[in-house]
């Protein structure tokens, strides 16, 4: 794993999902248990803290102690602020070689995307409209699986 960036000892979680809450109980909830089942950590629920500096540092924490960083790009993640200066952060860390930006594209369609974020059409998506959660488990687990031992 040379050349990440991330130093493998402060990773404690293979994955954050970035998300708006809107999308937790649909999407993110069973993701996280099929990912669980796949033998992924996942950190998910910083959006239960409160809007502000504080939640701003904890996403940090989390991003910076995770290997990939999940993003549920829909409707709902693109109408909230924080989710914005998250995609930012992270986008800047992948820049960087840190960190791996997997994108999952939920209820939102390329031109949606392209009108909001182009840099981010660019990446190879998960989309929910064509897999189930299992397949969409089932590819990350690969991923996690492949960066544990690249």
């Amino acid at each position: 794993a040379e050349a990440t960036g991330a130093d493998e000892s402060s990773i404690t979680h293979d994955v954050f999902i970035s998300h708006a809450s809107e999308d937790k109980d649909e999407l993110v909830r069973p993701l996280t248990v099929a990912l669980a089942q796949r033998e992924v950590t996942v950190w998910f629920d910083a959006v239960k803290m409160k809007v502000g500096d504080g939640l701003r540092r904890r996403i940090d924490a989390a991003v910076a102690t995770s290997r990939f960083a999940v993003v549920v790009l829909s409707p709902s993640f693109f109408a909230k602020h924080w989710t914005q200066y998250e995609l930012d952060g992270l986008v800047a860390r992948e820049m960087s070689g840190e960190q791996i930006i997997l994108p999952i594209w939920h209820k939102i369609t390329k031109d949606e995307l392209l009108a909001i974020s182009p840099s981010l059409t660019d990446k190879v998506a998960l989309r929910t409209a064509d897999l189930t959660i299992d397949e969409i488990a089932d590819q990350l687990a690969e991923a996690v699986s492949a960066s544990r031992h690249g």
